[in-house]
């Protein structure tokens, strides 16, 4: 499958490269790398079409100035894209998520990441923040889901802290791919990968759910994953904007779900929420 790639020089460069990813995100956009003048941006190309781009309200606002060109990329030329870019990174100085090309990491938890054309590097501020509240909780022997998994970093993650057993789920097969090689490389055992949506959580119950999605996607699913949680289980919500945080906790409450813990990251939020028993 061959990709769209978008790159976008915005000024000023912050707050415009998070509002633009965002915005991206809601048109089909599956990756993407902050560069020192804006955004790389990709999507598949038969999502694409030479109009999707004027849907961007932010190509319309005075308080940014946007410039971009496109090119395609063959699907086998993505690694060599992305070695071009991809750098390590460290979470809390405990996790390190790294590509097959770097150095092993010193860290207590090194996560191996293929870079390919899924979201979860740990670059982005959403998957930093998911990262940082997997170290900071207890996954123990608890039953998992990282939903809309992309990479498979977060459930990588959940295991090497001690989950299992653990559901991956993502609707994107090139995700679903990847999510599988990224759990054979790290040598995960209990991590079970799904290609679908939330329609395969009937029946399921979890311990633990992580959703770094996007705001749409978390208010349509809210419901189910309050359906899934075992009591007392905790919920762990990343993907939208600190104003998003009202409506999501709102919905929520309406499913017994309360919300304990915020934290943001430039303009972005995530929301730790536990299911309350009766």
């Amino acid at each position: 499958m061959n990709y769209i790639e978008y790159q976008f020089e915005v000024t000023p460069l912050q707050p415009g490269s998070e509002i633009l990813i965002a915005q991206l995100a809601e048109l089909g956009f599956e990756s993407f790398v902050e560069t020192d003048t804006g955004v790389l941006a990709y999507i598949p190309s038969k999502d694409w079409n030479p109009e999707l781009i004027n849907n961007l309200s932010l190509l319309h606002t005075s308080e940014f100035t946007i410039s971009y060109h496109q090119r395609e990329i063959p699907a086998e030329n993505w690694n060599e894209t992305w070695e071009k870019s991809f750098n390590p990174i460290v979470v809390d100085n405990e996790c390190t998520v790294r590509a097959p090309f770097h150095e092993v990491a010193n860290t207590r938890y090194d996560i191996v990441i293929e870079p390919k054309m899924s979201f979860g590097t740990g670059h982005h501020e959403t998957t930093h923040m998911m990262l940082q509240c997997i170290l900071q909780h207890d996954f123990n022997h608890q039953q998992v889901l990282d939903m809309g998994c992309g990479t498979a970093v977060l459930a990588i993650l959940a295991e090497k802290k001690g989950a299992g057993p653990i559901d991956a789920i993502d609707n994107d097969p090139w995700c679903y791919q990847n999510a599988t090689e990224n759990i054979q490389k790290n040598n995960c055992s209990h991590i079970t990968p799904h290609l679908g949506d939330a329609s395969l959580l009937a029946g399921k119950n979890y311990h633990i759910i992580l959703a770094n999605i996007n705001r749409n996607i978390l208010l349509n699913d809210l419901q189910q994953y309050a359906t899934c949680l075992l009591p007392s289980g905790k919920l762990f919500l990343s993907g939208f904007y600190l104003e998003d945080i009202p409506a999501l906790e709102s919905e929520a409450n309406k499913y017994g779900l309360k919300l304990l813990e915020t934290r943001t990251n430039n303009q972005w939020a995530a929301m730790f929420l536990q299911k309350i028993s009766n």
